[in-house]
């Protein structure tokens, strides 16, 4: 059986015994090990989310890894991801494997990867893909081997934080914070404790049932609960994040303030900020950052971002979604409760996060839209539809620029449409935006009408 499926753009992820069991996961430990040595790995951390699957998963790994050989392994625990990225990224450790289903049901699991401060994706994961069948169709035999020890990461973790925000001791502005049962709780409540904050934390116990809510910041039903303290005005701010703790959603008496906003707002705290967006950020964004600084468009997904932040030496990167990535004062990863900090902090300096964005130019927009297709025709649909407006074989308000960085963002006079095809999912992704309503229905349904079409 191949497990080609798992084998994603960003990391390795499944349903736990169905695409992720002994005889996979054995078999990526022995071949990722074999990876790492090629790259001068000496030390490794291991970490893992709430998920019920993970301490068979973790012995699974091991056991590969260890059949490998040569290389030191630590386990640190139930942690968030980006305190796996911290342990290699303030040199603790030469790699760092967390194993997390972030936002997924809860059946699902995976692995992100990280190598001497670079994410092991793209076209590491398909070699890598290779060499795991490889070693399933020659039924190499990995004997359960579970080897390793323990490390405490944690403390030195919110010992950074403690003293990087010392400024914010004692702030008693009160706000709401949702855990959803993720990993996240491990993290904050002793980093919100040390600093004496005004918070009230919900469902900070890891439990991979997830008995309050799925753990997906980016569905309104899911920050139910912050909704509801902040219309009961028992305060006015609220966070809320993804099961492994990378993303974060912000919410404020007025808006549920998206990762390309949060941007904008941190750049006002900036000096001449270099500001990295994905394709699917407003143009909002990009021209009001323009105005105090620079800004650049990339590839969405965190891998693609990370990589692209160091290439261009910016300051700070943002995905819609809530991907946060910070290289200003910080590491340069995605870490939801370091986005959180620096909005607190900006809060404490004064600043009105509602009457900030208020200032901005009005525009109408969609959420992501997504469009169920087959895995193997996602990315072909997207081609025709580039040739199709390349042709002009369309009929589409006037064009003033095509960018082709991901799928294809289409320029117009009063907006711009979005069409990629998702690296993680059998789905179409679609965004839109508009200085009007009016305006906005005419670009979503002339693009909507010329996707169909490529359907067919």
């Amino acid at each position: 059986m191949k497990y080609d499926e798992i084998f994603r753009e960003y990391d390795i992820r499944g349903i736990y015994e169905k695409d992720l069991n002994e005889t996979s996961v054995k078999a990526i430990g022995l071949a990722l090990g074999e990876k790492m040595k090629e790259r001068g790995v000496k030390t490794l951390s291991i970490g893992h989310d709430a998920r019920l699957s993970a301490g068979d998963l973790f012995r699974f790994l091991l056991s590969g890894l260890n059949k490998a050989g040569g290389i030191k392994i630590y386990d640190i625990g139930l942690l968030p991801t980006p305190v796996g990225y911290f342990s290699v990224y303030a040199d603790y450790f030469d790699a760092n494997i967390m194993i997390t289903g972030s936002h997924n049901p809860k059946e699902y699991n995976g692995f992100k990867i990280t190598i001497k401060k670079d994410s092991f994706f793209g076209q590491d994961l398909q070699k890598l893909k290779f060499d795991v069948n490889e070693i399933i169709a020659s039924e190499v035999k990995i004997s359960d081997d579970f080897s390793c020890e323990k490390f405490d990461i944690l403390t030195p973790y919110v010992h950074f934080f403690v003293k990087e925000f010392s400024e914010l001791r004692n702030f008693k502005q009160p706000f709401i914070i949702d855990c959803a049962n993720g990993a996240m709780g491990v993290s904050i409540v002793p980093i919100i404790k040390s600093l004496g904050l005004n918070a009230k934390i919900l469902y900070s116990e890891p439990d991979g049932n997830f008995p309050n809510h799925h753990p997906d910041p980016s569905e309104k039903e899911n920050l139910k609960d912050i909704f509801e303290c902040i219309e009961k005005k028992e305060c006015s701010l609220g966070f809320g994040f993804d099961g492994d703790g990378d993303r974060i959603a912000v919410i404020t008496p007025k808006r549920n303030i998206k990762g390309d906003e949060l941007a904008y707002l941190y750049a006002l705290n900036m000096k001449n900020p270099r500001v990295l967006g994905e394709v699917k950020c407003s143009q909002n964004m990009y021209d009001e950052i323009a105005k105090i600084g620079k800004v650049f468009m990339g590839k969405t997904g965190h891998s693609n971002i990370k990589k692209m932040m160091k290439e261009l030496n910016v300051d700070l990167a943002a995905e819609v979604s809530g991907h946060i990535f910070f290289k200003e004062r910080y590491f340069g990863f995605d870490d939801a409760l370091y986005a959180m900090m620096r909005v607190l902090e900006l809060v404490h300096k004064g600043f009105d996060l509602d009457g900030e964005l208020d200032k901005m130019p009005p525009v109408f927009s969609t959420d992501e839209i997504k469009i169920k297709v087959s895995e193997e025709n996602k990315f072909k649909i997207v081609e025709e539809l580039k040739n199709r407006i390349k042709n002009g074989e369309c009929d589409l308000p006037k064009i003033l620029n095509i960018i082709e960085i991901d799928g294809i963002r289409i320029q117009f006079e009063d907006g711009w449409a979005l069409v990629r095809a998702s690296n993680t999912t059998p789905v179409i992704v679609t965004r839109f935006e508009a200085k009007s309503e009016e305006k906005l229905n005419v670009i979503c349904n002339s693009v909507n009408v010329l996707i169909k079409g490529c359907m067919i």
